[in-house]
């Protein structure tokens, strides 16, 4: 069977074709009979409208692409990326849009990536997890689309961007640290090319001055935010530092392998090692013991990418201010 065309709603509804195209594009200009006789055709015939078609007359696709930098690996295991998606998701559902999820490391975005980042493809793009030389934001707005960046963008580009507090956040595990009277406080830092573990780093570092003291370079490891990281720095910290009597990492992946270390060092958490996380993602309820962690919504911040995307798309000419999620410290047993 041939799928109904929209000559045949118009007849069937009584109408002329031009009409039947304005009730299923939205128009105004149609009386409520006219629109009730059309809707009711399309329901009796199956109609399904030409999306492509539907998009050169509406000049837009109602399709928004998230482009994540990163692994399959990592995009799918880790919680970070599973509740922002989430997040995404609703509010683009909630606002009649479709998502188009693209995973895309470094070596694999030119070319194909650009091609598609087009007005004639998506309405908006989404982009996440992004290194501080990545020129993709800039490649995508060439192409006239609009753009929002998770996560604070490079100094010298003004983006639109939605990003949570990491140097708050950082300051208050370190905060806590020195409150429960740690004096050997290290980190396990992230990459240095992200915003997440630079900013965090550098919350550790103002946490540290605030209580009056100076970073110890001795203290000081860096991961991927990868667990199996967080395990090689706890022990390259403890070989170097073993009088360290804390730990603050930038995210609980790398924290929950920094506890498996200390176990098998039998070092006793928090007794000996107080160690702290950042994101409060499941797993650091599940640790042992359970993890004082730095609580961030993804979720949150996926809504709140999906709310200044829609803002710029609806007002392209002004300029759209970046957004910042506060953090909080939740405290469980390995501090």
């Amino acid at each position: 069977m041939t799928q109904p065309t929209l000559e045949q709603v118009a007849a069937l509804a009584g109408v002329g074709r031009g009409t039947a195209s304005r009730v299923i594009n939205g128009g105004e200009k149609v009386s409520e009979r006219s629109r009730q006789a059309v809707e009711e055709a399309i329901e009796q015939l199956g109609y399904v409208p030409n999306a492509a078609a539907r998009a050169l007359v509406k000049r837009r696709t109602d399709t928004v692409a998230l482009v994540i930098a990163e692994s399959e690996e990592r995009v799918f295991g880790e919680p970070f990326f599973a509740g922002i998606v989430r997040g995404i998701g609703s509010a683009l559902g909630a606002a009649d849009r479709q998502l188009v999820l693209l995973l895309a490391q470094a070596s694999e975005r030119r070319g194909g990536l650009d091609r598609y980042l087009t007005r004639q493809h998506v309405d908006g793009v989404l982009l996440l997890s992004l290194h501080d030389d990545d020129e993709l934001p800039e490649r995508i707005r060439a192409h006239g689309v609009p753009v929002v960046v998770g996560g604070r963008p490079r100094e010298d580009v003004a983006n639109g961007s939605v990003d949570v507090d990491n140097v708050q956040g950082a300051g208050l595990a370190v905060a806590h640290l020195v409150e429960r009277g740690r004096s050997r406080i290290a980190t396990i830092a992230g990459p240095t090319d992200m915003v997440a573990g630079s900013s965090r780093y550098e919350g550790y570092v103002a946490g540290l001055a605030a209580a009056g003291r100076a970073v110890d370079e001795r203290l000081v490891e860096r991961g991927d935010f990868g667990q199996q990281s967080g395990a090689d720095a706890m022990r390259a910290l403890l070989e170097r530092a073993p009088d360290l009597d804390a730990v603050f990492c930038a995210n609980d992946l790398m924290a929950v392998g920094a506890l498996q270390v200390l176990r098998d060092a039998g070092r006793r958490v928090p007794e000996n090692v107080a160690v702290v996380g950042f994101e409060d993602a499941p797993i650091a309820q599940s640790a042992h013991p359970p993890l004082t962690t730095v609580h961030q919504s993804p979720e949150r911040m996926g809504r709140e990418m999906v709310a200044l995307l829609l803002e710029t798309m609806a007002a392209p000419e002004r300029d759209h201010a970046a957004r910042m999620l506060s953090t909080r410290l939740v405290v469980r047993d390995s501090s």
